[in-house]
């Protein structure tokens, strides 16, 4: 694993394929994924104990014994085995962090702990004393040890005791050291980067990647960049149903949120949403696409010279004599929807046309 960093971060707007470039790497690198890599995901209720370990009731096969005037004696299930029962106990679970650590003191082979919207979580709540480990001196190890918890030392001496090669202090348990192997990644999404902020000591001990948004290749089983005829490679080529090109339509309404935000954190990504056989359906474009867009966007940053280009739509009503005209009406979410909670494809089309006329002056081009 040469030239990646111990600790990164991938961070990017929603969709730019941060969690899949981790994948690429591994896979690159001939990494076991069910061996050598470990995954959680921060969230608000993520803690120490949910991410390090702590004990918890478990249920647990023990062996049956009785008590004769004082002295305990095994139930016998046959004449050569002891009978046992199922009993709820108390016992220490490590939790991902301590599965890499032991995992990769007993390899030597690299081990990889992702972590999944590490900003969903209060990270220093969530890594506590651990965040003294992040230090890592040239040769990859900790600079600064700590000392574990009982409950922990416990756990790791338990762990460690079969063996050999591992450091004795490590192996004591009485002290924790991150070992040159073990590769801390994780993923951040910038749209929610608010919701617990990682504070400037935190920040720097991470080197920091950038995802763009960006039109993507394709690529081979190994890596490789799948190429055409002439040797030229290949775009994904998603489109919306109702033949929208599908990266036409992200340029286009990218342009119009950095117009509203002056940011690219709100931005959307080339996999925000999921296409079937190249194709995303109106169903997941409005419930996705159009969902994200009025809820974390629309509502909060639209400009007043959007709202008669953008949210409006055609429709036909019939009036007292039961003629049918049309009208133009404001487009609100709920009008994606019939009365039966199914997209209407119309309105759909409507919207996705009124963005790709859409002009980054503020005007239709087409008016």
């Amino acid at each position: 694993m040469k030239g990646y960093p111990l600790q990164q971060i991938f961070y990017g707007a929603p969709g730019t394929g941060k969690s899949h470039r981790i994948k690429e790497i591994i896979r690159e690198n001939g990494i076991d994924e069910k061996k050598q890599v470990i995954r959680t995901t921060f969230h608000p209720d993520s803690d120490y104990s949910t991410f390090v370990g702590c004990y918890k009731p478990i249920m647990k096969s023990v062996l049956q014994t009785y008590v004769v005037e004082g002295n305990e004696k095994p139930v016998m299930a046959d004449k050569d085995n002891q009978a046992t029962k199922e009993e709820i106990v108390y016992d220490y679970t490590p939790q991902a962090f301590v599965q890499a650590y032991t995992k990769a003191w007993t390899t030597n082979k690299p081990v990889i702990l992702v972590i999944e919207e590490i900003n969903r979580g209060n990270c220093a709540q969530i890594f506590g004393d651990i965040f003294q480990l992040l230090d890592r001196g040239d040769d990859g190890v900790s600079e600064y040890e700590i000392k574990p918890d009982k409950a922990l030392e416990n756990y790791l001496r338990e762990y460690f005791a079969t063996f050999e090669d591992v450091d004795e202090q490590i192996k004591s348990g009485k002290i924790m050291k991150l070992p040159s192997n073990l590769y801390i990644w994780a993923t951040m999404n910038t749209s929610d980067q608010s919701l617990f902020p990682i504070d400037s000591a935190f920040k720097r001990r991470w080197e920091w990647k950038y995802i763009k948004i960006a039109w993507p290749y394709k690529k081979n089983e190994d890596g490789s960049f799948k190429t055409d005829e002439n040797g030229e490679k290949v775009h994904f080529n998603y489109s919306i149903e109702g033949d929208h090109d599908w990266w036409k339509f992200l340029q286009q309404i990218n342009a119009i949120i950095d117009k509203m935000t002056n940011s690219a954190d709100k931005q959307l990504g080339y996999f925000f949403a999921k296409a079937k056989d190249g194709i995303i359906s109106y169903d997941t474009f409005v419930s996705k696409v159009c969902f994200y867009l009025w809820n974390d966007i629309f509502k909060t940053y639209a400009l007043d010279e959007q709202q008669g280009d953008l949210f409006k739509f055609a429709k036909k009503i019939k009036d007292k004599d039961e003629n049918e005209k049309e009208v133009i009406g404001h487009l609100s979410f709920p009008e994606f929807y019939d009365g039966d909670g199914n997209v209407v494809p119309d309105v759909a089309r409507q919207f996705i046309e009124h963005v790709m006329a859409w002009n980054t002056e503020g005007k239709k081009e087409n008016s």
